[in-house]
């Protein structure tokens, strides 16, 4: 969170910088390169005139841009969040008219949550002129002019400024073609509560893949908001959300609207009426809640569910030791029992106020959020490591200990752990209820964490309270000491687990220091134990030993901290990366596409992915009917896979998806998938045979 903030503010600065900069030239003269221009040399530019000119006919110039490398991007007229226009001056007699600058349409680009409007490759910006009566004693000499504009890769940006000098010719058929038309209907729009809405003419028949209405006019509305499409007949309705902090007034509204293909149209629209309803064909759709008492139901089955599900396997030996000593009187189970259950509700409870904040504050964050933060993980990485050593019998801590003592302060610890720990993933029925709960009233919302946490406690609540249940159970007795070091195992390798996350999450350095940690940690918790055992006072021994290493990590971890670089992830599927763009072009291809979203930490999605999707016969079948691999990786923090999954109404991983061929919405599948089932999707798909 912090290091986005960061980001951010620094592309905000240098947004600002560059428009100040550019500003600062808009009316400068031609001058040579060497009279102080910064150069075009990372986005070269050249002007080409469309034959000659002739007074009171439109004449076309031509600004062709062809960056130097794939990595570097320009800006459409309205740059987006961050980023600066092109500020063209051409010398022409005084009579001559020069019109608004026509473009292509653009792309959206997002680095660090800011929404950038940006050209990828090789484009050309036409300029369309008015030539006035002087046109017929112009004369020979070619139009001159200055260009200043912006060139950009994913990490820095330079000011481009060229001084232009017009040539005769060009491809114009072509750059004709690729400047998105004028629609000839005029549309309207309105401006309802924190919503732009905008009435364009489009035929029915029109197929749109990924549609986005790029809005030309600045500070009007969000760029990086989910934008709304609803089909009222010949009329495509768009529905963004406004600036925040922008002006929400306007007389016209113009811009793009592309298609997702590549292919779009420019709108002008005037203030007027824009027809309501209509189906809703892309973007964020109305969500349909259900009713309270279902997604109470599905809070209570989903967190009961989350007992067996495989996220949670590592507090198994945890709460087996519980349960085994709960057997041991009436008052101590039942105590037990309702402490441990206090411990989840409050964790579940906690995190799910936490989140809603954050959300309410602007982050773009999901269920499971504190697995994507790497000072989180390390900290579990310690506590892990510490509850192994506590099961090795290495030392003892009574509040903690699961084996003795039968205290409820324990079991409450036990509880919060739990929760904090089972949480990340999700699971059937649960998934229904928090989608929900991003959506609903803080206090409903705040009910179903609450029921999440009653449902995960429910099955040791009964112990405390049942009698007959905890007849079933063993006997106390020595075994139970032999059973917690058994138990060491499994939070042993939890333990590795998360050592394995923090590279993951933060490289190899950050993990070497995490490591380092811990095993200052584990000696100083070496030294607690050899102290209890003579009788002596322990635990400032332990401040003594772990602090220097704690001191330590707490300088180097940041200063060694890599954040992940996205990259495609290694299947047997070579998928593709997630993103808007590549899903809008995969479904334009009339291909089904599957789609899944994952993450590191979370186990239910890489016991999915090992037992399912990672499959020769899931991968044949696949091949055989064409589909479109895509995965999206969450196990950092990524805005735009954040949202996405909201718009899914999903609040976490692992979420799948199918689109079939031509179908305007995707069929979500089951969050524990089977080989059978994907391969019945594949051989369903139009066109396999």
């Amino acid at each position: 969170m912090i290091h986005a903030s960061i980001r951010q503010f620094a592309a905000w600065v240098l947004a600002v910088l560059a428009s100040v900069l550019l500003a600062s030239t808009a009316h400068a003269q031609p001058a040579p390169p060497e009279a102080g221009f910064i150069g075009s040399e990372n986005i070269p530019v050249t002007l080409h005139a469309d034959g000659a000119p002739v007074a009171g006919k439109e004449w076309l110039l031509a600004l062709r841009f062809v960056p130097k490398g794939p990595e570097w991007h320009g800006y459409w007229s309205n740059p987006g969040d961050a980023g600066s226009g092109m500020v063209l001056a051409l010398n022409l007699p005084p009579d001559w008219e020069v019109g608004a600058a026509r473009y292509p349409v653009p792309k959206r680009l997002i680095i660090a949550g800011l929404m950038n409007h940006v050209y990828e490759g090789p484009h050309t910006v036409l300029v369309p002129v008015i030539p006035g009566p002087s046109a017929a004693t112009f004369g020979p000499g070619p139009v001159t002019g200055v260009v200043d504009y912006l060139a950009c890769t994913d990490e820095i940006c330079i000011p481009q400024s060229a001084s232009l000098t017009a040539q005769a010719g060009g491809d114009f058929a072509r750059w004709r073609a690729e400047v998105a038309p004028l629609i000839d209907a005029r549309a309207s729009f309105a401006i309802t509560g924190k919503t732009l809405r905008i009435g364009i003419p489009l035929p029915a028949s029109v197929g749109l893949s990924d549609p986005h209405a790029f809005v030309a006019n600045k500070r009007l509305v969000a760029y990086s908001a989910a934008q709304t499409f609803r089909r009222v007949g010949d009329m495509l309705v768009a529905e963004i959300p406004l600036d925040e902090f922008g002006d929400a007034k306007a007389d016209a509204v113009s811009g793009i609207l592309a298609f997702g293909d590549g292919a779009g149209v420019r709108f002008a629209a005037a203030l007027g009426t824009v027809p309501t309803g209509g189906e809703v064909i892309a973007g964020a759709k109305a969500p349909v809640i259900p009713p309270l008492w279902t997604l109470i139901l599905g809070a209570l089955a989903g967190g009961l569910l989350l007992n067996i599900m495989p996220c949670v396997f590592p507090i198994l030996s945890l709460k087996a030791l519980s349960l085994a000593r709960a057997s041991e009187s009436e008052s101590k189970a039942r105590a037990e029992g309702l402490a441990y259950t206090a411990g989840v509700v409050l964790a579940c409870v906690g995190l799910g106020a936490l989140l809603l904040a954050l959300r309410a504050a602007g982050e773009q964050i999901g269920w499971a959020f504190q697995l994507q933060e790497p000072g989180v993980v390390v900290a579990l990485l310690v506590l892990a490591a510490a509850i192994t050593a506590n099961f090795a019998g290495l030392f003892e801590l009574p509040s903690l200990s699961v084996s003795g003592g039968g205290k409820p302060a324990g079991a409450f610890a036990t509880g919060l752990l739990a929760a904090f720990v089972a949480t990340p993933c999700t699971g059937p029925f649960m998934a229904a209820a928090l989608g929900a709960a991003l959506l609903l009233p803080v206090p409903q919302a705040l009910l179903l964490f609450a029921l999440l946490g009653l449902g995960l406690a429910l099955p040791f609540l009964l112990l405390g309270f049942v009698p007959a249940l905890r007849r079933m159970l063993p006997k106390p007795g020595a075994w139970m000491e032999r059973f917690r070091r058994i138990m060491a195992i499994p939070m042993g390798l939890t333990a590795l687990a998360l050592v394995w996350l923090t590279v993951q999450l933060g490289g190899r350095t950050f993990g070497l220091i995490a490591l380092v940690l811990v095993i200052g940690v584990l000696i100083a918790l070496w030294v607690v134990g050899r102290l209890q055992r003579g009788g002596k006072m322990a635990w400032p021994a332990f401040g003594l030993i772990a602090a220097p290493f704690l001191a330590v990590a707490v300088i180097a971890l940041p200063s060694v901290y890599e954040a992940k670089v996205a990259a495609p992830k290694e299947s047997i599927h070579h998928p593709q990366t997630f993103s808007r763009d590549a899903l809008a072009k995969a479904r334009a291809s009339g291909k089904p596409v599957f789609l899944w979203f994952t993450a590191d930490w979370c186990v239910t999605c890489k016991v999915n992915e090992s037992t399912s999707i990672e499959r020769d016969a899931v991968r044949a079948a696949f091949e055989e009917a064409g589909v479109v691999v895509m995965v999206g990786d969450w196990t950092v923090r990524d805005p735009v896979i954040t949202t996405f999954l909201t718009e899914q109404g999903a609040a976490g991983v692992p979420l799948y998806l199918w689109y079939a061929p031509g179908a305007a919405t995707p069929q979500q599948l089951p969050q524990v998938l089977t080989p059978d089932l994907l391969e019945a999707r594949a051989a369903a798909a139009p066109g396999t045979p």
